[in-house]
């Protein structure tokens, strides 16, 4: 139960982190600034349904993208948690990554703009997908898979609904809190980084010294 409990905890913190949905929030405000709250709820839709299938797909198929490049998961780790720190290191000191809005108003625009960069990679970008596909090979069992796919669609379901209530997150936040928040996001985001990093490194000194 212990380990059930651990495992769900850091497949949540892990994805809950990487996608930072509050990060999200200024792009996606200025992109829906002027619709209906029924056009910007397809705007959120489209966006999070798209990242959900694109990391799922990622989830799923790990194993095999790692047969075809020949790929260690020891290897993804390492790299993983060089990734996530530097990604936490600029949520840290209030750095934000994102892409921005180039300020396109035409319907078909805002469609397309949904689906990517907002889809993918702002909600789904190269670190949640890394995470994803190292907790699934992490996952021991049946029942440990099945907690990570629970966490997936519980993490993008809170982004959805995140976005659909940003105007009012961001009124009660304000500027401050939101700092706050991404800061705080941004320290967990790199204690997770190291100890990937490490996870992925110690098995491959042990092989190196021949260690058993």
């Amino acid at each position: 139960m212990d380990s059930l409990l651990q495992f769900s905890l850091l497949a949540f913190t892990s994805l809950f982190t990487m996608i930072n949905p509050l990060g999200v929030i200024p792009v996606y405000t200025s992109l829906t600034d002027g619709m209906t709250s029924k056009q910007a709820s397809a705007i959120a839709f489209k966006a999070t349904s798209t990242a959900l299938i694109v990391l799922l797909l990622f989830t799923f198929g790990g194993n095999m993208i790692f047969n075809i490049f020949n790929i260690s998961v020891n290897g993804l780790k390492i790299v993983g948690g060089i990734l996530f720190f530097y990604s936490g290191y600029d949520m840290l000191r209030g750095k934000l990554t994102r892409i921005t809005s180039d300020n396109e108003r035409n319907e078909e625009a805002i469609k397309n703009f949904a689906i990517a960069p907002l889809g993918i990679p702002m909600i789904t970008g190269p670190g949640v997908i890394t995470i994803s596909i190292v907790l699934m090979n992490d996952a021991p069992d049946f029942t440990h898979k099945s907690l990570l796919i629970v966490s997936i669609l519980f993490v993008m379901g809170i982004t959805h609904i995140i976005l659909l209530s940003s105007r009012k997150i961001l009124g009660f936040l304000g500027e401050s809190g939101n700092k706050v928040l991404t800061r705080i996001m941004g320290l967990i985001v790199m204690v997770i980084a190291v100890e990937l990093f490490f996870r992925g490194l110690k098995p491959i000194i042990q092989d190196i010294l021949n260690i058993h």
